[in-house]
């Protein structure tokens, strides 16, 4: 018998799209609709049966696993626990307090993609907005460093480029598009205006487009790779807007300058707000990375690369950081939630992982899942297993389970781990 699900969310990247319609026969889906190609493969390649947690690669039961996993986290020196971003915000709150309980680092994928975005915020605070005022009143659009097109395919249909807005009635036609990037990426082919900034460049462009804002000259003929005449009339466009807005991406955060780039952008647009309304909104990639930060600030006071060694959170961007503390073999076990650092992390990093014992908590057997001295396969949160999760502007979502649960969720296989090291 065909069932339907309607208003489920995507959780597959920052967008949480949350208007996708699932077809469900017995507990399998058969047809997607709405989401993206991302969004189809999310849904419909999920297996819910419940399989077997894995020691060493071999089966055993669920007990023996959380045993074993709570016996390797309790006997380490110096545990980490690493990812939190493609899981719920219930899921993460008790893996800040395993962390709490054993005195772990506790680091997100933040610190590997807009980790400079929180450290700017914290020095400059942050002119943010939500999805819903951009596409109901912005009309100059600037994607800096970012590819939506590709990494968060429905974010111009359904947030900031098509659609018809309530001060924004003629949809596309009534906004203005400019894409900033070092190469001409899908994205930059739809807009209006694309300025080819040298790579490493993104600073001086910021520094020049503050100056030519405050009303100030530039000798020079050109920043950033981009001539001065052009960065002129980009700044008339931006002080003549009604409502602008800059989406960043990981072309800032992740290039030479990283935090200090995301500090002179959030700078530039106040300035910007002496003349006009202007934004900026950081382009999250996975499905609940804003909500590892916010829960992260709630529980310890800061939003990624926290240390309870001492019992009380310590913050320490590029010392208690993922890529850091691996590569400098400074942990001796490392317990993944929902994440693959083996696949994306560098190599120094990965030699590590391989050298440490692994705990992997995840719905698909990934490659890190593959090398796990302890593997746990887990209900996936928003398809059968209910949640809350943060859209890349900081609003919370609830999340539905269309699905019927047969697997743990995440946090109850934490909330067991966590019992099982109170036991050691």
């Amino acid at each position: 018998m065909l069932t339907k699900a309607k208003d489920v969310v995507c959780t597959f990247c920052g967008c949480l799209c949350d208007d996708i319609i699932l077809t469900l026969d017995e507990n399998r889906i058969v047809r997607v609709e709405r989401a993206c190609a991302n969004g189809m493969g999310l849904f419909k390649n999920y297996n819910p049966d419940l399989l077997s947690p894995k020691i060493r690669g071999k089966e055993a039961s669920w007990e023996k696993a959380i045993k074993e996993a709570s016996e390797i986290l309790s006997s380490a020196k110096y545990p980490l626990i690493y990812g939190l971003s493609s899981t719920s915000s219930e899921a993460q709150r008790v893996s800040v307090k395993l962390a709490e309980a054993l005195g772990a680092s506790i680091d997100s994928t933040s610190s590997v993609c807009h980790g400079p975005t929180g450290l700017a915020m914290q020095f400059v605070g942050e002119p943010t907005c939500t999805l819903g005022e951009i596409k109901n009143r912005a009309d100059l659009l600037i994607f800096w460093g970012c590819n939506p097109i590709v990494s968060h395919s429905r974010h111009f249909a359904r947030y900031s480029v098509m659609p018809k807005g309530r001060f924004v009635q003629d949809g596309r036609k009534g906004r203005k598009i400019v894409v900033i990037d070092v190469r001409l990426t899908q994205t930059a082919r739809v807009a209006d205006v694309f300025l080819q900034v040298k790579p490493g460049g993104d600073f001086e462009l910021l520094i020049a487009l503050k100056a030519l804002v405050k009303g100030k000259s530039l000798d020079a003929v050109e920043a950033g790779g981009v001539s001065t005449k052009v960065l002129q009339e980009l700044v008339t466009d931006m002080k003549t807007c009604r409502y602008g807005v800059i989406f960043f991406g990981m072309g800032l955060t992740m290039t030479k300058g990283r935090d200090l780039n995301v500090r002179e952008l959030f700078s530039l647009v106040k300035e910007l707000n002496d003349h006009t309304k202007f934004s900026a909104l950081p382009m999250r990639g996975h499905g609940n990375v804003t909500g590892a930060d916010q829960v992260m600030s709630w529980l310890c006071g800061y939003p990624f690369a926290v240390n309870f060694s001492k019992g009380y959170p310590r913050y320490g961007p590029g010392e208690f950081s993922v890529v850091d503390l691996l590569c400098n073999k400074e942990t001796d076990a490392l317990l993944v939630l929902a994440s693959d650092p083996v696949a994306h992390l560098p190599s120094k990093a990965v030699d590590h992982i391989m050298e440490i014992p692994t705990i992997v908590i995840d719905p698909a057997e990934s490659l890190s899942a593959k090398k796990a001295t302890v593997y746990f396969p887990t209900a996936m949160y928003g398809v059968d297993c209910e949640g809350t999760a943060y859209r890349m502007d900081g609003v919370p979502l609830r999340l539905k389970a269309p699905m019927k649960g047969n697997r743990p969720s995440d946090e109850e296989v934490l909330e067991a781990i966590l019992e099982g090291v109170r036991r050691c």
